[in-house]
Formats: structure tokens, sequence, C-alpha cells
């Protein structure tokens, strides 16, 4: 491959990789723990917003809060990755038999 085509595939690339980081921003996932708390993240995994039910508040056990709180954290991660990974296959396709 000369080095001006591979010059205009990686512009494409990066054209590409801001395209999906654009719409990543636009996306959500809710991760949630038992429905008790509900935490949204947009697709780039930054925190949108926390929902807590009444019921997961208990000020003799904090630390069950806490726990809810990491599990629908976490599970608001996974989801954000997996859709950052579906993203970037669907607009970095092209890139397949570059490298």
């Amino acid at each position: 491959m000369d080095m001006k085509k591979m010059m205009k595939q990686m512009q494409k690339a990066q054209e590409a990789a801001s395209q999906v980081q654009e719409r990543l921003e636009g996306l959500s996932v809710t991760g949630s723990a038992s429905g008790l708390v509900v935490v949204v993240l947009n697709g780039q995994g930054m925190i949108q917003s926390i929902k807590l039910d009444p019921k997961a508040v208990d000020a003799d056990d904090i630390e069950a809060l806490e726990d809810l709180l990491v599990v629908a954290l976490r599970d608001a991660q996974v989801k954000a990755n997996a859709l950052q990974q579906q993203e970037t296959q669907k607009s970095m396709g092209f890139l397949g038999g570059m490298f």
C-alpha cells in the first residue's frame, strides 16, 4: 500500500472515530440494582443521572445503598462499554483489511 493511500485511510479512521464519539455522547444506557437504584450513563460512560427508590434509603444501613450504587454503576458501565464497541465496529468496518 502506498503512503498516500495509507494516509487517506488514516484520515478516514480519525473522522470515523470522531463521529463515533459524537454519537456516543447522544446515546444512553441504563444500569440498575434491582430497580432500587437506577443509573443513566451516556455512551461515553459519563454519568447523566442517578435515581434512588425511597426503599433503598435506610439511615441505619448506608452500606446497602452504597452496594446498590456500585451494582447499578457497574451494570451501566458494562452496557456503555458494549455500546462503544458496537458503535466503533459499525463505523470502523471499512478498516477491516487495512492492518
